[in-house]
């Protein structure tokens, strides 16, 4: 893996009107033709991902959008893929041209306060407009900077006006097995090789708990399930914790000693990527589904399934055994997330390896909006298999299962 993942980058939303420079501004920003630049309203349909280094930020990805004002059914589809890319926006800017300001304006930066997003307004086309916008915005108090995108004209206090939106603890962000594994510590991960790891190459989740490992100074030991038992034995101290592919839970499980604290990669990213508090709470209402009740099955990522996909097979199987051959299933993947949460009574999302974790946090958030509970792959098969509250102890989290649950 030579790039940092999208879904560990800072994402940057670009928006505001159309013709407005908004693709403009992302081409000054990236110094590259990234997007298309025309006079035409609406040039840019679909949200434009540039990934790229901004010193001193580091890794970010910048997302250009469509038109916020937008017409039509069509321009309706544009404004809606603009409005699910706030849901995992870390930072926007907001451009608008230097003698335009708004109703539209005024839209953006109530949605920006009301998901607590931190922004940046930019007042474009300081070259061919008389700069009447600077005055609504600097007596609301907002950040703001003139620029000419085409011309280049201030595109470094741009930058640099960029760099002191982003949040504080953009700074500071947790690691994946942070309060977990310390240096000279032992984590022993177990990774099946089945159809979904292709040859040559491991999962992503599997590579950045490497990385994450191997940042900390800690050391790391793979292995398979069935060579498990004798990894273990060959260690010289037995190793800080055992993390397993989720799907291979319950054979790890039946042989990682008691002592020994085991979880899997997909609940270690249910506390990375989401709320894993609010994840095991939803794997707790699993014993409460009703043969015949539908399920969400959600994957971040969208790849070609296989014959005996995780999630579109093993833990559909899974369920009906424990529940009833007639429970239903839909399966979403990618950014997409229904909006008509209501009819379902159980999401089960993937790890998330590939959403960062606002995106993430905003989905969580809608269930419990919709009175939905949602869970993860991990937790939830956890839970199936009756293994989940060994699978919490390595973050001190109580087993929220019933007492009468099998």
């Amino acid at each position: 893996m030579m790039k940092t993942p999208k879904s560990l980058r800072l994402h940057i939303a670009i928006l505001g009107r159309r013709n407005v420079g908004k693709s403009s501004i992302l081409n000054a920003l990236t110094g590259q033709d990234v997007a298309i630049v025309s006079e035409i309203a609406g040039t840019t349909t679909d949200p434009v991902e540039k990934p790229m280094e901004l010193l001193p930020l580091g890794p970010v990805l910048f997302v250009d959008t469509a038109g916020f004002d937008d017409v039509g059914s069509l321009g309706k589809l544009r404004v809606h893929k603009t409005n699910k890319v706030l849901e995992r926006t870390d930072v926007a800017i907001l451009v608008t041209e230097a003698d335009t300001w708004g109703d539209y304006e005024v839209q953006l930066v109530e949605m920006f306060d009301g998901m607590s997003i931190p922004f940046l307004v930019v007042l474009n086309k300081t070259d061919i407009r008389e700069d009447k916008a600077t005055e609504f915005v600097r007596a609301k108090g907002l950040r703001f900077v003139s620029v000419s995108a085409t011309g280049g004209s201030n595109i470094l206090a741009l930058k640099k006006a960029l760099i002191e939106t982003v949040p504080e603890n953009w700074y500071k962000q947790a690691g994946i097995l942070d309060g977990i594994i310390q240096k000279d510590e032992i984590a022993v991960l177990v990774i099946p090789i089945d159809k979904e790891a292709p040859k040559g190459r491991i999962i992503l989740p599997q590579v950045q708990t490497i990385r994450d490992i191997l940042d900390k100074q800690g050391m790391a030991f793979v292995t398979n399930e069935n060579n498990l038992p004798d990894g273990i034995r060959n260690l010289k101290s037995p190793p800080r914790i055992v993390i397993t592919d989720s799907q291979a839970f319950k054979e790890v499980a039946e042989r990682t000693p008691s002592d020994i604290p085991m979880t899997s990669f997909s609940i270690i990213f249910a506390r990375f990527k989401g709320d894993l508090n609010a994840l095991s709470e939803g794997a707790s209402k699993i014993d409460d589904l009703k043969d015949g009740d539908r399920i969400l099955i959600s994957e971040a990522c969208t790849h070609h399934p296989i014959g005996d996909d995780i999630g579109r097979i093993k833990i559909p199987n899974w369920l009906r055994a424990k529940i009833g051959p007639n429970l239903e299933f839909d399966v979403i993947s990618g950014h997409d997330f229904p909006p008509d949460l209501d009819k379902y009574s159980l999401v089960v999302h993937c790890g998330a390896c590939m959403l960062n974790r606002k995106e993430m946090l905003a989905r969580i958030l809608r269930c419990r909006e919709a009175g939905v509970p949602i869970t993860n792959y991990g937790i939830a098969i956890a839970c199936i298999h009756g293994i989940l509250e060994r699978a919490l102890v390595p973050f001190a989290l109580p087993c929220r299962r019933k007492a009468n649950g099998n």
